[in-house]
């Protein structure tokens, strides 16, 4: 293969980042600097301030860089299993090495790096929650679910639990906590049967109570 400057170029820039990862993992996001990186990559400080303006910039191209499994939906039909197919797939990225621990690091860090969190939602978070719409647009046309229902709701609800645990709480994210929110969620999200009316109504309709008195 020819060494042209831009092969030089690509294997200093995976190089940089594979040693972000890994001192990310070693030591933590707090006490990761770019000094630590360039020495682990052979790098001038330059050469990564030239591309990456701060190590949160730089930690999120890292993390886009892991080989990880694309977060796709399937289609079999079934909108509940094929959710609980991706949101496994997500959970499991996010609880496991290396992008777990560094990824909570990088959602706090941007709640006060306006750039970061631009780049979060454009390049990551957005892109999973069109992909979440629009395959529950395809279910509710297909009619899987109630066709009043707010499906950019229905994304929220989804992934809010799992944020809350993963970032909040803390408590693990497990496969079992996915399939119950998918259970309460979709109790109320599928299509709504004729809903009979409760025996105490019945019950004032036969004392007459709810019908109008008859004429005289």
């Amino acid at each position: 293969m020819t060494d042209t400057p831009h092969r030089r170029g690509a294997d200093r820039t995976e190089a940089i980042m594979r040693a972000t990862l890994e001192l990310g993992q070693e030591i933590g996001y707090a006490k990761l600097s770019m000094e630590a990186v360039a020495t682990r990559a052979g790098a001038s400080k330059q050469t990564i301030y030239r591309r990456w303006p701060s190590k949160a910039a730089l930690l999120f191209d890292s993390l886009l860089s892991v080989n990880a499994p694309a977060l796709d939906y399937p289609d079999t039909g079934d909108i509940v299993a094929d959710l609980r197919t991706q949101i496994h797939s997500a959970v499991d990225l996010l609880t496991g090495p290396p992008v777990g621990p560094l990824f909570r690091a990088l959602i706090s860090e941007a709640q006060h790096d306006p750039q970061i969190a631009a780049a979060l939602n454009e390049r990551f978070i957005g892109p999973q929650a069109d992909k979440t719409v629009a395959r529950l647009r395809k279910a509710r046309d297909e009619g899987q679910l109630s066709p009043a229902f707010d499906l950019t709701l229905a994304m929220a609800i989804l992934s809010g639990p799992l944020y809350f645990q993963l970032l909040i709480t803390q408590e693990p994210l497990t496969h079992a906590y996915v399939d119950r929110i998918l259970d309460a969620l979709f109790t109320g999200l599928g299509p709504s049967p004729r809903i009979e009316r409760s025996s105490s109504a019945r019950e004032r309709d036969h004392r007459g109570r709810l019908t109008p008195p008859a004429a005289t």
